[in-house]
């Protein structure tokens, strides 16, 4: 029963910060990344990352597309498929500024009271 708890916990916050950490990650690199570059980035060196799978990503990639935080185009590849590569808009910036600050306000908050520290 357990384990079932925590998927479903994982699940539910995972909805929520994939959006943030993708839009965190484009605003942070120098180019345009496709969907693995920005898994492999989320992966980190110890292959510790985000607890989320890859093919999980492209959904939030085209949802905040559709809502124009991100731009995206299409390039030929030497080794395979053409990839879609994704950027950050100027307003995908404001939103992930705005997104910053709830997440750093929500955080505390939790932290606050499992520390048990509430008032």
């Amino acid at each position: 029963m357990t384990e079932k708890a925590v998927r479903k916990l994982r699940k539910e916050l995972n909805s929520g910060t994939v959006a943030l950490v993708l839009l965190s990650v484009l605003d942070a690199a120098e180019e345009a990344l496709y969907g693995y570059e920005i898994a492999r980035r989320l992966g980190g060196e110890d292959g510790e990352g985000l607890p989320v799978k890859q093919g999980a990503l492209y959904p939030v990639l085209r949802s905040l597309e559709a809502q124009g935080f991100l731009d995206s185009s299409v390039e030929p590849s030497v080794s395979g498929p053409p990839r879609k590569y994704y950027s950050i808009t100027d307003e995908g910036g404001e939103v992930l500024d705005a997104w910053k600050a709830e997440w750093t306000r929500t955080r505390d908050f939790v932290d606050k009271w499992l520390e048990g520290t509430s008032g």
